[in-house]
């Protein structure tokens, strides 16, 4: 074995490749052939979107695991653990299970006549849930896209079921700043004959259109599929197997978006499944770290939300507006340089009476103080607020616990880097 410890495997992988990311196919679908693992034994559900993809991936998982079935997953990020990405049954795989994945890969990808083929860290991880799932012989593998949807490395597998979960300007760099571009790049997941379901109401109609182009069948929140929260409560219609009408009512609101537990649940009655019970059960208990995550300090309460474009913050600002309080709501940011600051921040500026804004010591992408201040500089509001500047999560984090009574909330958000730190800061578990 090349390595005996994961940590080893994960530095050697980030600088194994030229660049961070690589998109295209060829590399890792050669390797994956190599591995036997392109007609896996289990059923495929790919999800892409640009938001609410893990906590798709996640109520489906869960609704599978409900009737009986072993799943394996795969998300990114992760938060506090690499583990994390891969799960089997909703848990983590343990390393000595990644690192006999990775060892694997790098023998199939070693060829002395031709040369090595190269890969980046993300499709070394791709390859490596793909591998588990095949050793461990599940019954369903739930995959995440990384980045975009045709040409991320998930898409070497042909989806039985494909979900795009939500459009909207992120990655720009790489994906563009045209929704209708962006929209066919994750419609890239559909396959011909299968099912490809869109949860979002408002998509362009380039993801249709190429469904429609491939003869996908399409489900979508303009057809077939529909959702009404009513209280506590809230009702589901979708389509069958067969494409015939659908609908569940008296569910329990689930702390997920439902958007994502929507496609979720149409996911699962286009694998031939039914809503029981215990999937009843199963919505009332889904949650996702990081994902309006809320914990109670001392009457405080701790919001966490991995939110890092416009329409997350846009989401997390109406969740918080509905959940009204009556005392103070501090916000905790640190983000990337290279998201639209301003436009991640200025929804939830009229909810806020004090901003604390830190970096991220050692992320070369992150953004400094000075960008944030820059950014709220050029955003308009009525509501007066307070700013403070940070060295890191953990001392904002402090600072606006400090300054919370009981019956506050403090927010913190802006990227997976910020929400795990505050993970580690509180001394809490994935």
């Amino acid at each position: 074995m090349r390595f005996h410890t994961l940590d080893e495997w994960l530095r050697w992988q980030e600088s194994l490749h030229s660049s961070e990311i690589d998109m295209g196919l060829g590399r890792v679908r050669e390797v994956a052939s190599r591995m036997g693992l392109l007609k896996p034994s289990a059923r495929v559900i790919t999800v892409a979107g640009t938001n609410g993809k893990g906590s798709c991936v996640t109520s489906l998982q869960s609704l599978l695991n409900a009737s009986g079935y072993r799943v394996a997953s795969y998300t990114s990020p992760h938060l506090l653990r690499y583990n994390e990405r891969i799960r089997l049954d909703g848990e983590p795989v343990d390393d000595t299970c990644i690192c006999a994945a990775f060892e694997r890969i790098d023998q199939a990808r070693q060829d002395p006549l031709e040369g090595d083929i190269s890969l980046t860290y993300f499709e070394f991880g791709t390859l490596a849930a793909i591998s588990v799932a095949a050793v461990e012989v599940v019954d369903y593998l739930v995959l995440e896209v990384g980045l975009g949807g045709r040409l991320d490395a998930v898409n070497i597998l042909d989806a039985d079921v494909a979900v795009v979960t939500s459009i909207a300007l992120d990655h720009e760099a790489w994906l563009g700043a045209d929704l209708a571009v962006i929209g066919r790049e994750k419609a890239g997941v559909f396959r011909a004959g299968r099912p490809a379901i869109c949860a979002s109401a408002d998509v362009p109609s380039s993801v249709r259109a190429w469904a429609e182009e491939i003869g996908a069948p399409y489900i979508s929140a303009e057809e077939g599929l529909g959702w009404e929260s009513v209280g506590e409560t809230w009702s589901w219609s979708g389509l069958d197997q067969q494409g015939r009408p659908l609908s569940v009512a008296d569910l329990p609101l689930p702390a997920l978006p439902l958007p994502s537990v929507v496609a979720a649940l149409q996911a699962f009655a286009c694998l031939g499944e039914s809503i029981t019970v215990k999937h009843r059960a199963v919505l009332a208990a889904l949650s996702l770290s990081g994902r309006i995550q809320c914990i109670e300090r001392e009457g405080v309460s701790i919001i966490l939300d991995v939110g890092h474009n416009p329409a997350a913050s846009t989401y997390l600002a109406e969740r918080l507006a509905a959940d009204k309080t009556e005392g103070n709501t501090y916000l905790v940011m640190a983000i990337m340089a290279d998201k639209d600051m301003g436009a991640v921040v200025a929804p939830l500026l009229p909810l806020v009476q004090g901003v604390f804004l830190a970096e991220l010591p050692g992320n070369a992408r992150a953004a400094s103080v000075a960008q944030m201040q820059a950014a709220l500089a050029v955003c308009r509001t009525t509501n007066r607020f307070d700013v403070a500047e940070f060295c890191s999560v953990n001392d904002s984090l402090t600072a606006a616990l400090s300054a919370a009574d009981s019956g506050d909330r403090v927010v913190v958000t802006g990227s997976f880097f910020t929400v795990a730190e505050a993970l580690s800061y509180l001394g809490l578990e994935v």
